[in-house]
């Protein structure tokens, strides 16, 4: 059978309840048949819109066999353009930020606009017609101080999406916030098993010692089936939205994205190992309610979010290859908070970057176990990992869909 072939029989053997086959974590034909089915056609969490605030400055990104590049026009749009120069396809920017007020091929120095319009062919002005060479765009989009990007030609509905997580963000006002800090590990794991690392807490009492000083263990807190009737969640989100923060639980019908406001423990504000703030200067001055806990938004397959009252802290999942993942962690506070003075660097990263090395770690050894060819697929907790389960059921119906070739594409202009 071809690898498509073998994929969808894997998909379609698949014991409902228990853990992927060892292929689907390891073989190289199922890692590139990922890449197809879901990061090269679906929408990607890039950067935030804070990182690109004036004209020229920009930002890239590796997906799969892409490298991308996000611009911010002088006109102030925020594009997107594969980072592959038209004269012979060296990449454009080689930075993972800058600024300039043209994008600058190294190699040749073809030179483009900041909208993708080639400027310049050096020496070869009068041999091709300029318009027939910009660089080719990347579908764009931003809600609530994140950029998204799609690199397939044709983009799936963003309107719904959009729509749901904007006022949930709202409050927060992001996109007059600053990056304080960035951090890019690779984790020696498969990118579906950095998500289910992450979709379960049933793993954090053995290994997460700073962030259960403020993060509940509760099955609701990164579950789906309980969530309505957990009281404590419940009255929650009346006491949020009860000041202004939409709160309940929302999530879409293919699964792929959620989002919510779900309480820390008791009496804690922020991921700071003392429970108290880590930024005196708030995302929601507005807000005067202290205990408004974390917003979590999910959106399948590069991105997870907390997004508290002083301080947001987000997550983008990239795959390398299948066996290797690129997890990137960004801190954003207040644009007019001072280090040092409204907040301690230390005080402000130490529990997820204590959290992040530990989940590399739990998944490194997950990623070695799988590898051996005794391996076979486990029944997941009911109670605990419901959250797991979730994002195992919408992989397996994204790449179904993909690999039967049902229509699921909308074109976006």
């Amino acid at each position: 059978m071809s690898p498509h072939q073998t994929m969808l029989a894997a998909v379609e053997a698949h014991r409902p309840g228990y853990t992927l086959a060892r292929d689907f974590y390891c073989d190289p034909a199922f890692f590139r048949l990922d890449l197809e089915n879901i990061h090269h056609r679906d929408w990607l969490f890039a950067g935030h819109d804070c990182e690109i605030k004036r004209a020229g400055q920009f930002f890239t990104l590796q997906i799969g066999d892409y490298p991308v590049v996000v611009v911010r026009g002088n006109d102030g749009a925020i594009r997107a353009f594969h980072n592959s120069c038209r004269h012979r396809g060296s990449r454009v920017c080689t930075a993972e930020h800058g600024r300039a007020k043209r994008l600058v091929c190294p190699y040749h120095q073809w030179s483009y606009d900041l909208d993708g319009t080639l400027a310049r062919a050096r020496h070869m002005e009068g041999e091709i017609d300029k318009s027939q060479f910009g660089l080719k765009p990347v579908h764009c989009r931003s809600v609530g101080g994140y950029v998204f990007v799609c690199v397939g030609r044709d983009a799936p509905d963003w309107d719904a999406f959009s729509a749901t997580v904007a006022p949930y963000l709202a409050p927060h006002d992001l996109s007059d916030t600053v990056v304080v800090h960035s951090s890019t590990i690779v984790e020696n794991g498969n990118w579906k098993l950095v998500w289910e690392n992450n979709r379960e807490c049933f793993h954090c009492a053995a290994n997460h010692p700073e962030l259960c000083r403020s993060y509940p263990e509760a099955p609701t807190a990164t579950g789906v089936d309980a969530v309505f009737s957990d009281p404590a969640m419940v009255e929650h989100w009346a006491r949020c939205e009860a000041v202004g923060l939409p709160s309940r639980f929302a999530i879409a019908d293919s699964g792929q994205y959620r989002v919510t406001r779900a309480p820390l423990i008791e009496g804690v504000e922020s991921y700071t190992m003392s429970g108290r703030k880590a930024v005196k200067r708030q995302l929601t001055p507005r807000v005067t309610e202290p205990l408004i806990g974390t917003l979590l938004l999910f959106h399948y397959p590069t991105t997870w979010n907390h997004v508290l009252g002083d301080v947001a802290t987000t997550f983008r999942v990239l795959p390398i290859d299948a066996t290797h993942t690129e997890v990137t962690t960004k801190w954003l506070v207040n644009k007019d908070a001072v280090a040092g003075v409204d907040y301690d660097m230390d005080e402000l990263t130490k529990v997820w970057l204590a959290t992040n090395d530990q989940d590399r770690r739990v998944v490194e050894e997950n990623q070695r176990g799988i590898l051996s060819p005794a391996y076979e697929p486990g029944p997941y907790s009911l109670e605990h990992e419901s959250g797991v389960m979730q994002f195992v059921d919408w992989y397996l119906g994204a790449t179904r869909r993909a690999l039967q070739g049902e229509p699921k594409l909308r074109r976006v202009a």
